[in-house]
C-alpha cells in the first residue's frame, strides 16, 4: 500500500540539502493544476453538463447535484481541493499584488468546488485551513509590526489578511445555499426549459440529515470496535476486515455495506494488526510530529508541506486516502521535505578537492537515477499486469486481441500475475459455471475469495458448490450469514434469482 509513499520519501529525503531548500515548484504546480481543473470538472458534473466533456470526465450516478471530478468519490475530491488550497496559500505569499488578486480568484474557484462536493470532510478541512492560516497570518503581522514599528496594514505579508480567510467561510456558506438552485436552473435550461429531475441534496441537507440508516460512520466504528474487542492483541490479519465483518455476530445494528476498511486509520491498524501494533505505529508518528514542533515552523515551504500532510491525515480519520496512489505519492513527498537533514560540509582543513566534490555529486546523481529507474520499472510491471488482469472484467468486444473468447486462459495468479492474484481468482470464480465437474474448483475459489470480497455473488457460489459437494453443514452456515448480512440478496436467492 505504501510503496509509492516510501519511494517518494526516499527520493526526496535522501537528496542533498540544496534540494530540500529549493522551491518544490513542480509538486505545487501539479497540486494546483489538478485542484483547479478538478474544481471546474466538479462544477460541470454538479450542474449536469459533464456529458459534454465525456469521455474525458466521469459521469456521476446522479444527473445533477453530484461532483467528484475524476476521483473515486467526493471526499477524495474535497481532499484534493483542500491540498490545492494549501498550495495556493504558498503561491500567494510569493506573488506580487496583481498576482495575489488572481490567486484569490483561484481560491474562490476551489471553495466553489468544495461546496459542490457536499463533503463534510471537505468542510472540516476548509475550517482547519482557515483557522490555521488566519492564526499564522495574525502572528506574522504582529511580529513584523513589533520588529519594525510599522502599522500592520502596511506590512508585507505572506498570507492573506485573516478577514479574507474568514470571508472564505462566508463564501462557502453562500455557495452551499446557492448551488442547489443553480444546478436545477442550469439543468432545466439544458433540458429545454422543463424541470430537470428532483431537488438537489445540498450541503445544508447533508449536515442536517446525516448518513442514511445503516451507513453512518458511528455505526461503522461501533462494529469495528466490537471486532477489536474480539481480537485485541493480534487483530484479524491484514486485509481480513471484510471477512471478519461478514462473519461477525454483532449484538446490535450492523453496517450494511461490505466493510473492508475501518474508515479511520488508527482503528484500521488496530482491527487488522492488533492494538499494540496500532499504538506503536501511531505513537511513533505522533512522536515525530511533536519532536518536529510544526507550530514553531517559520519556513513557508515546510509549512506548506505540514498543511498538505494535515489534509491527508484529517481525511485518514474518516476514510482511507492512503490506499490510493496519488495521496500516497504526495504523502511521501511531504515526509521527504520535512525529514531532518544535515547539510554536507567540506572538511575544515580543505582536504576535499573539487574533483572529490564532483565525484560525490556524481554518485548522488547516479543513485537518484537508479532509484527513478527502479520506480519506473515497478510501475511499468504493475501497469502491464493490470492490463492483463483487467481483460476478464471487460466486455468481449473491448478486450485485447486473443483475449476475447477465453480471457482466463493466459492468466497465472500463482506466477506472473501474482500482483493481482486475488482479482484473477475473483474473475475465475465469476466466469466459471458451477457443474459437478467444476464444483471442487468453484468451492476452493469461493473460499479464497471470501476473504477478498465477501459479496453476495461469492457467498451464493460458496453455498451452491458446498451443497453440490455434500458439505451441507458449511452450506447452512453461509445461508444463515447470507440471511443476516444481505437480506435482499437472500430473498433473491430463495426466489431462484442471481444476486443483484
Amino acid at each position: 500500500m505504501i510503496l509509492i509513499a516510501l519511494a517518494a520519501f526516499a527520493a526526496t529525503g535522501t537528496r542533498r540539502a540544496s534540494y530540500c531548500q529549493a522551491q518544490p515548484q513542480t509538486m505545487i504546480d501539479g497540486m494546483l493544476a489538478a485542484g483547479l481543473l478538478s474544481a471546474l470538472l466538479g462544477l460541470a458534473q454538479y450542474h449536469g453538463v459533464a456529458a459534454l466533456l465525456h469521455p474525458w470526465v466521469a459521469l456521476p450516478m446522479e444527473p445533477i447535484g453530484m461532483a467528484y471530478g475524476n476521483l473515486r468519490q467526493r471526499n477524495q475530491f474535497a481532499t484534493l481541493l483542500s491540498m490545492a488550497l494549501v498550495a495556493l496559500l504558498w503561491m500567494y505569499g510569493r506573488a506580487g499584488m496583481r498576482g495575489r488578486q488572481g490567486w484569490l480568484a483561484a481560491g474562490a474557484l476551489l471553495i466553489a468546488g468544495l461546496a459542490a462536493s457536499t463533503s463534510r470532510t471537505g468542510l472540516l478541512q476548509l475550517i482547519v485551513v482557515v483557522a490555521a492560516a488566519g492564526w499564522m497570518g495574525w502572528r506574522e503581522r504582529r511580529l513584523t509590526a513589533d520588529a519594525t514599528a510599522m502599522p500592520p496594514a502596511t506590512q508585507p505579508s505572506l498570507l492573506p489578511h485573516p478577514g479574507w480567510l474568514l470571508g472564505a467561510l462566508a463564501l462557502y456558506a453562500l455557495l452551499a445555499w446557492a448551488l442547489p438552485w443553480s444546478a436545477v436552473t442550469v439543468a432545466s435550461i439544458h433540458a429545454g426549459g422543463g424541470r430537470a429531475g428532483a431537488d438537489v441534496e445540498g450541503m445544508l441537507t447533508r449536515l442536517r440529515e446525516g448518513a442514511p440508516p445503516g451507513h453512518s460512520r458511528m455505526l461503522l466504528w461501533s462494529n469495528v470496535l466490537w471486532l477489536i474487542g474480539e481480537r485485541p492483541w493480534t487483530g484479524w490479519g491484514w486485509g481480513q476486515l471484510s471477512q471478519a465483518h461478514y462473519l461477525a455476530e454483532y449484538p446490535g445494528p450492523r453496517f450494511v455495506e461490505i466493510l473492508d476498511n475501518a474508515h479511520n486509520l488508527p482503528l484500521h491498524l488496530a482491527v487488522e494488526l492488533g492494538i499494540p501494533a496500532a499504538v506503536l505505529i501511531c505513537g511513533a508518528f505522533l512522536w515525530m510530529v511533536l519532536a518536529a514542533q510544526p507550530w514553531q515552523e517559520r519556513d513557508p515551504t515546510r509549512l506548506m508541506a505540514w498543511g498538505v500532510l494535515g489534509m491527508i491525515v484529517l481525511h485518514s480519520l474518516v476514510e482511507y486516502p492512503l490506499w490510493y496512489g496519488p495521496f500516497q505519492l504526495v504523502f511521501g513527498l511531504c515526509l521527504g521535505m520535512l525529514w531532518p537533514w544535515r547539510p554536507t560540509r567540506a572538511p575544515a582543513d580543505g582536504a576535499e578537492t573539487p574533483e572529490v566534490a564532483q565525484a560525490r555529486e556524481a554518485r548522488a546523481r547516479l543513485a537518484a537515477r537508479l532509484m527513478a529507474t527502479a520506480i519506473l520499472a515497478a510501475v511499468g510491471y504493475a501497469g502491464w499486469s493490470y492490463v492483463r488482469v483487467s481483460q476478464p472484467f471487460l466486455p468481449a468486444a473491448e478486450r485485447l486481441a486473443g483475449w476475447q473468447d477465453d480471457p482466463l486462459a493466459r492468466l497465472d495468479p500463482d506466477g506472473r500475475d501474482w500482483l493481482f492474484a486475488r482479482q484473477v481468482r475473483f474473475a475465475e470464480l465469476a466466469l466459471t459455471p458451477l457443474t459437478p465437474q467444476t464444483a471442487a474448483r468453484v468451492h476452493a475459489l469461493a473460499q479464497a475469495t471470501l476473504a477478498f470480497s465477501p459479496e453476495p455473488r461469492v457467498v451464493v457460489k460458496l453455498i451452491d458448490s458446498a451443497r453440490m459437494l455434500g458439505l451441507e453443514q458449511e452450506a447452512q452456515f453461509h445461508v444463515a450469514r447470507l440471511r443476516v448480512v444481505y437480506p435482499e440478496a437472500y430473498a433473491r436467492w430463495l426466489a431462484g434469482k442471481p444476486p443483484a
